[in-house]
């Protein structure tokens, strides 16, 4: 595993639509490792595969509901998702992201949604998401169309280390 580079704004690739991933082997098994190590070391708790220069359909978030010091992180792959259902009611709130460092801005996402996709071993799975955990799912997939959060933001902000803290990618 290794810790890569995390891509800028306005760096180019950011604004490609990603390839479908074809084949599930051992170097996408290492590009996933990498993407989890990546994210913890920045830290964040989302990353696609764009962010590290890689045009590849993949995402990785490590997030809990939970509050408290012995609430264990949940890790999810997601290989070429797709949103299946996208709930009528819209939150705004406020994101960052490790690709728009020192930025933050208010976007308006989906309460919920409900996305297909294949685990990392190219096995089906149907995942249902409320709340904080929909919104990191929805900036994630943004990034494998090539659109930045700073693009759906109605206002974007530069925050205070306390307010950056909250919202990390």
């Amino acid at each position: 595993m290794a810790v890569r580079e995390i891509v800028k704004f306005p760096v180019p690739s950011l604004r490609l639509k990603a390839k479908p991933v074809q084949v599930f082997d051992k170097e996408l098994q290492r590009l996933i490792d990498d993407m989890f190590e990546t994210m913890q070391a920045a830290p964040g708790v989302g990353l696609a595969a764009p962010q590290i220069g890689e045009s590849l359909r993949v995402v990785v978030v490590e997030y809990t509901d939970d509050e408290g010091e012995n609430a264990k992180p949940k890790k999810y792959v997601l290989v070429n998702p797709e949103f299946v259902h996208k709930s009528e009611e819209t939150v705004t709130d406020v994101e960052a992201c490790l690709s728009v460092p020192g930025l933050a801005g208010e976007v308006e996402r989906h309460e919920a949604v409900t996305i297909r996709a294949k685990n990392r071993f190219g096995k089906p799975i149907r995942l249902k998401a409320s709340g904080w955990l929909a919104r990191i799912f929805q900036h994630e997939i943004d990034h494998l169309d090539g659109v930045l959060y700073i693009d759906r933001a109605t206002q974007v902000f530069q925050p205070t280390a306390e307010e950056l803290e909250q919202v990390k990618d």
